[in-house]
């Protein structure tokens, strides 16, 4: 049902990649500085009302990773299913995938720019409305079509794999909006903790971008040379264990 199948050995290299993309997502630098007004936002309190605990923004997460995590899994199906469509084309189309995939490592790695990927929006969350699951539901909604320019290069890398993996697309983006999911959980699990930690984390934007593009660049590669495939087939043969799973 909507393109998810039990995962096995042949997956594990596409699905590691997505998990690792969504965590790259959320550490972007147009991610991460957001993430304490969009939680005090949802939550319908200031940002220093959730260092004191006056409410919990837990539960408001919650419906805000479920609201881009749809979106997310609407993507995986359609790109899962464009993969099935094509299926006598895909050796043609997982090369120029592959290309287009470095092509985004090498906006990261600040080779060129692609001015589309550099466009950022802004939450004014300076009054205290909000603090519904409904709300904090559309805001996850929103937030995955609005910022997917800013997070595109990963998107668009987890979307390459999706098609090129005919049946497990929508898996694929479900591992991804984990990983971009589930840091949003935890920093309204332990509020206090994270804000510090994502301010020691901001000094390092740079190095979190070189490392995104390394990753694209990467994947990109290994796309064109076949090496996803390759490693998958290696898991199948060395781990028997693994193929149990499927």
């Amino acid at each position: 049902m909507f393109g998810i199948e039990i995962a096995d050995a042949s997956i594990l290299p596409a699905a590691f990649v997505a998990v690792l993309a969504g965590l790259l997502s959320f550490l972007s630098p147009c991610v991460l500085p957001i993430v304490p007004p969009y939680l005090a936002y949802m939550t319908g309190v200031k940002v220093s009302a959730l260092k004191t605990h006056e409410r919990s923004a837990v539960l408001p997460a919650f419906f805000f990773v479920l609201g881009l995590s749809t979106v997310f899994l609407i993507l995986g199906y359609a790109a899962s299913a464009f993969g099935r469509a094509f299926l006598e084309y895909q050796p043609i189309l997982i090369k120029i995938s592959g290309a287009f995939v470095i092509l985004l490592g090498l906006h990261f790695l600040h080779v060129f720019r692609i001015p589309l990927l550099d466009r950022e929006a802004r939450l004014e969350t300076g009054g205290d409305q909000g603090g519904s699951a409904m709300g904090a539901y559309l805001l996850g909604l929103a937030f995955a079509f609005g910022w997917t320019p800013c997070i595109g290069p990963q998107l668009s890398m987890i979307l390459t794999l999706a098609a090129t993996e005919p049946g497990r697309g929508t898996a694929l983006l479900g591992i991804y909006a984990l990983g971009l999911g589930i840091p949003f959980l935890l920093s309204a699990l332990f509020i206090e903790r994270s804000m510090g930690l994502m301010n020691r984390i901001k000094r390092h934007l740079g190095l979190i971008e070189r490392v995104s593009g390394i990753l694209l660049i990467v994947v990109g590669l290994m796309l064109l040379t076949g090496w996803l495939s390759i490693i998958s087939y290696w898991l199948l043969e060395n781990v028997p264990a693994l193929a149990l799973i499927g």
